[in-house]
């Protein structure tokens, strides 16, 4: 143990030697091997955090949901998109919620929503377009509203339709500054009196807009159907399955149901669009794989350029000392030492470049997170990541030299100049 920490450390002072003596070289050399870091863990912290961000997004849309609508959201963007064959989609209806769940065993909550933009009023103050929604009762079991100030509406508030609300973080500090004295004020909608019953968390920017309640006001559908026209609301139901069912099920059986609602024969073609939360965030990550994996090609390519820069260190440094490996042989040294020895420097080496290119990737960090507000980082996965590349990279490009002087003559190396 203590021969193999000797070696380790006159491994790392040969290492630091030769980058202080041939500091221009071994810039040179090492670039490859920072920049590949700095492309590779780079590409995998920012991607990494963004794919974090829009994961958790979309769990904010409900877990194991269904989004019952005319339209299909995986059905081809821009021109690609089919909005003939959906707007002809008769629209969910309230209705239908009872219908669903008596005939869904599989189910566990259902929502139904609809929203429309109007101007929200208090004494002097007017905010423009604002999100109105008007939910149904268990619209809070399927997505989590977290109330900071106040509390979430009642049970018997949706059943009576009553002309209570929650606002948004955002829309209490417009018209109240202070969100905490929003609840028990009275806002103005379509010239209808809400009081407001609690205020909503912060949730800060939404990457794929989701529900925006930071911007929005929730009112029960009862009421929310008399301050806005319930056909041109963008009307959607929301089913959850039970704990235990997978999404592949309760999807299945929605069909079924469905199709009875609307007494569709066998022939017919669905008029409907099941539109399931978890295909989204699988549609995510194979996006982010292919980006991911693209960055580390780039990366990649790099290394290797920094690999044969380390390599020429190593064969240049194992010339440099030939005389002095010939000696230690001469005295002993066994061939799987100077092996070794060679092999460590040249792996120190490469994790001093890499470090740089971790220190640059930090960097790269503190100043996207203060530019756009969004948080990223470098997650210890990454920190280990680059560790190993940069060591197996030091091991791949040490190999040859190391087995070069390994294999030397002692007498004919001492003899070399």
């Amino acid at each position: 143990m203590r021969r193999t920490i000797e070696i380790v450390f006159s491994s790392l002072k040969m290492a630091l030697q030769e980058l202080w003596k041939n500091k221009l070289r071994t810039f040179l050399s090492l670039f490859g091997i920072t920049i590949g870091i700095f492309c590779i863990i780079g590409v995998m912290a920012t991607l990494g955090s963004l794919e974090h961000n829009i994961q958790a997004e979309i769990k904010s849309f409900g877990t194991n949901t269904i989004y019952i609508d005319k339209w299909d959201y995986s059905a081809g963007g821009d021109g690609e998109y089919p909005w003939w064959k959906y707007v002809k989609r008769p629209s969910p209806k309230y209705e239908q919620l009872e219908q669903i769940m008596q005939r869904t065993p599989s189910a566990k909550y259902s929502a139904f929503k609809i929203n429309r933009s109007a101007d929200v009023e208090y004494e002097d103050n007017t905010l423009k377009d604002v999100l109105i929604y008007g939910m149904s009762d268990d619209f809070n079991n399927i997505q989590s509203v977290e109330i900071r100030y106040g509390r979430y509406l009642s049970s018997s508030e949706f059943q009576q339709g009553s002309n209570a609300a929650v606002v948004g973080n955002e829309i209490a500090e417009l018209l109240f500054v202070n969100p905490e004295r929003a609840v028990g004020k009275s806002i103005t909608i379509k010239g209808k009196k809400l009081l407001i019953a609690g205020v909503i968390k912060k949730q800060g920017n939404q990457m794929l807009g989701g529900w925006q309640l930071d911007k929005a006001v929730i009112t029960p559908y009862r009421f929310g159907r008399t301050i806005m026209d319930e056909r041109r609301s963008e009307p959607l139901i929301l089913v959850q399955g039970l704990d235990n069912v997978t999404n592949i099920v309760l999807k299945d059986d929605l069909k079924g149901t469905m199709r009875a609602i609307n007494k569709l024969s066998p022939t017919q073609e669905d008029n409907f669009s099941l539109n399931d939360v978890n295909e989204w965030s699988k549609a995510f990550e194979q996006a982010f794989s292919g980006i991911n994996m693209g960055g580390m090609v780039i990366g990649g390519i790099s290394l290797i350029v920094g690999l044969f820069g380390v390599a020429n260190i190593m064969f240049v440094s194992v010339k440099e000392r030939t005389s002095q490996i010939g000696l230690k042989k001469a005295i002993g040294a066994k061939s799987r030492i100077i092996l070794v020895e060679f092999l460590l420097e040249s792996a120190f080496l490469c994790l001093i470049g890499g470090l740089i290119g971790l220190l640059l990737v930090f960097g790269l960090t503190k100043l996207l997170t203060s530019a756009f507000n969004f948080p990223i980082y470098v997650s210890t996965a990454n920190l280990i990541w680059a560790i190993g590349i940069c060591f197996v990279v030091g091991v791949l490009a040490g190999i040859i030299p190391a087995v070069i002087a390994a294999r030397m003559n002692p007498v004919v190396a001492i003899r070399t100049n």
